[in-house]
């Protein structure tokens, strides 16, 4: 398969499992989030939280707040950016809205921010092998200390 259209496929390859991350996550379906990402991968939602290692750890992480917190969630990705290094992995970027609506009556929360992606390709297709939360800015949102969005 020629390059160029061999990198064409991947990047909607890797499109689609940033929306599948969204879909699934206000899907209330931690195990098709789990799914997304490798056994070893390490997700950062921010310093109030500790280093997520593995898919199934973030499968058993994300099942609390979505079962026990939120009542529902949307999360809206845009801005996708994918940069190869080498065949088989990338790093991205994709600005977030995420709003929540809490189970225990709180204002519902805010969330404009970004996620930082690292992708690779595995025998089972491309994962997320590591994910960063950077907020840019919030309201009402669940926790208050967060990575910032880097700026000049």
């Amino acid at each position: 398969m020629d390059d160029a259209l061999r990198e064409l496929l991947d990047r909607q390859t890797i499109a689609d499992l940033v929306h599948d991350y969204c879909l699934h996550y206000d899907g209330n379906r931690p195990e098709a989030v789990a799914a997304l990402f490798t056994a070893d991968a390490e997700v950062d939602y921010g310093p109030e939280m500790p280093t997520i290692h593995g898919a199934a750890d973030l499968q058993a992480t994300i099942a609390v707040g979505l079962r026990e917190r939120f009542s529902a969630t949307s999360h809206h990705v845009s801005n996708l950016r994918i940069d190869f290094d080498g065949p088989d992995r990338a790093d991205g970027t994709a600005y977030l809205y995420a709003w929540h609506a809490y189970r225990d009556g709180s204002p519902d929360g805010e969330l404009w921010g970004r996620y930082r992606h690292r992708f690779v390709r595995t025998t089972d297709g491309w994962r997320i092998a590591g994910l960063l939360l950077q907020a840019a800015g919030a309201r009402h949102f669940h926790r208050s200390v967060m990575h910032p969005v880097e700026r000049e």
